[in-house]
C-alpha cells in the first residue's frame, strides 16, 4: 500500500515562497504519475502541477512560471516549489499518485489518482 506524506506547507505573505515536500512510502511500481492538487474552502479540488516519470511537467496556468514541480526518486520525494505567492493561491495542497503514465488530462481528473496524502495547508496573506 502506498503512503503519500506532505509536508512545508505555513503562512506566508503575498510575494513570498514556500517549499512543498511529499514523501512516498510502500511503493512497488516503476512508474507513477505523481501531482500536486489544492482545495480552497467552497471550491472544487484543482489540479496544479504533474510530473512524469520521465520528469516532463504540466502546470495550471493559475501557477505557471510561478512554481516548480520536481521530484527525486531515489529519495521517493516529490516537491512543489511555490514562488511569488498570491492570495489567492491560499487552499490545502495534496500530493497524489496514480500508477502508470500521465496523461494528457492528468491535471483536469482528480478520481484518476489512486493514493492521496493528507494535504498541508497554505495561507497567503495580503
Amino acid at each position: 500500500q502506498v503512503q503519500l506524506v506532505e509536508s512545508g506547507g505555513g503562512s506566508v505573505q503575498a510575494g513570498g515562497s514556500l517549499r512543498l515536500s511529499c514523501a512516498r512510502h510502500g511503493s512497488t511500481h516503476s512508474y507513477y504519475c505523481m501531482g500536486w492538487f489544492r482545495q480552497a474552502p467552497g471550491k472544487e479540488r484543482e489540479g496544479v502541477a504533474v510530473i512524469d516519470s520521465d520528469d516532463s511537467t504540466t502546470y495550471a496556468t493559475s501557477v505557471k512560471g510561478r512554481f516548480t514541480i520536481s521530484q527525486d526518486n531515489a529519495k521517493n520525494t516529490l516537491y512543489l516549489q511555490m514562488n511569488s505567492l498570491k492570495p489567492e493561491d491560499t487552499a490545502m495542497y495534496y500530493c497524489a499518485a496514480q500508477l502508470g503514465l500521465c496523461e494528457s488530462w492528468a491535471l483536469d481528473v482528480p478520481s484518476d489518482y489512486n493514493y492521496w496524502g493528507q494535504g498541508t495547508q497554505v495561507t497567503v496573506s495580503s
